[in-house]
């Protein structure tokens, strides 16, 4: 356990915008909450959003006359996540720092390209070391072997930005936001990626996606935010150690992909949303490889925090 605990300041205001995760939706409803992406510009219908199987998601902070920008993660294509910020009018050069959840392709997809056209470099970029690990495969029963395409060493450097190893917790945006660094696997059901596996030295390994983080942020009077990646250690076990390193107890929200698909995603179902029920966050957002399942009990669990997501969404927290 965190004896220490990690002084995250409060933030008045929070956003967190989708930039693109697996699915994009252009009629659903906006409310007090939630913000669509807005559809015609000066009487124009704007050019769609891209979905893909990927993630990137943009956290804005505000405190007084402080205001934070951070994205986390790059899509899963080189197009999709430039497009959409072009669609959404927002302006790379006014986010000040970069988290990767995970050094997983989906994750990464257009990094080079977002950070090589950064302004008044270096930006820091918060990653795991061992996101650069390139011998990432799938191994199936059935013998098949599928590569798992990685995080290129020197990147991050070439595009003229400063890397950050973090396999420990990392303030950024004023002390605002903390990426969580590694995340203990400690319950008895999250137990990670079944087919994952790497190789070292001529010998295969399990892979336990030990890159996996997430940031959190405190919203004041309201609680904690957990934004998870892909949530590889589990969402469960990430929101007990956003609770653990920031001694704060009350979950306000969750959003993310909480890889919830598959025969073993679905399979701990029932026992993530049980668990998530003691915490009783007031808005749930589930992402990219949660799942349809998933996604779908989450909604009917619980009908007032669920938010269906989209590339463009807007949570206002």
């Amino acid at each position: 356990m965190n004896e220490q605990k990690i002084k995250l300041k409060k933030a008045a205001n929070v956003s967190v915008t989708t930039i693109i995760e697996n699915y994009t939706q252009s009629l659903l409803p906006s409310n007090e909450r939630v913000e669509r992406a807005k559809l015609v510009k000066d009487g124009v219908r704007k050019p769609p959003l891209l979905a893909e199987h990927g993630l990137s998601l943009l956290i804005d902070v505000c405190n007084d006359l402080e205001q934070h920008c951070v994205l986390m993660d790059f899509g899963g294509s080189k197009v999709g996540v430039p497009h959409n910020l072009e669609i959404l009018e927002i302006d790379v050069n006014a986010i000040e720092a970069f988290v990767i959840s995970h050094g997983h392709h989906d994750h990464i997809g257009a990094i080079f390209e977002i950070l090589n056209s950064l302004k008044n470099k270096p930006r820091p970029v918060v990653v795991h070391p061992d996101a650069f690990l390139q011998t990432r495969f799938h191994k199936f029963p059935d013998g098949r072997r599928v590569p798992i395409p990685g995080l290129k060493e020197g990147i991050i450097e070439e595009t003229g930005n400063q890397m950050i190893l973090a396999k420990s917790p990392t303030l950024l945006a004023g002390d605002y936001a903390l990426a969580t660094g590694q995340i203990p696997m400690i319950n008895d059901f999250e137990k990670g990626m079944p087919t994952a596996f790497y190789e070292k030295d001529g010998k295969e390994y399990k892979d336990h996606i030990s890159d996996d983080m997430a940031v959190v942020l405190d919203v004041k009077d309201k609680g904690l935010v957990v934004i998870t990646g892909c949530g590889h250690a589990g969402v469960i076990n990430t929101i007990r150690y956003a609770q653990e390193i920031t001694g704060a107890e009350k979950i306000y929200g969750v959003i993310g992909g909480f890889h919830l698909i598959g025969n073993r995603g679905e399979a701990i179902i029932e026992r993530t949303i049980e668990e998530m029920k003691k915490f009783d966050p007031e808005i749930i957002v589930p992402s990219h490889c949660t799942g349809l399942k998933a996604i779908q009990k989450f909604e009917k669990t619980f009908p007032d925090a669920f938010v269906l997501n989209a590339s463009g969404t807007k949570v206002s927290l």
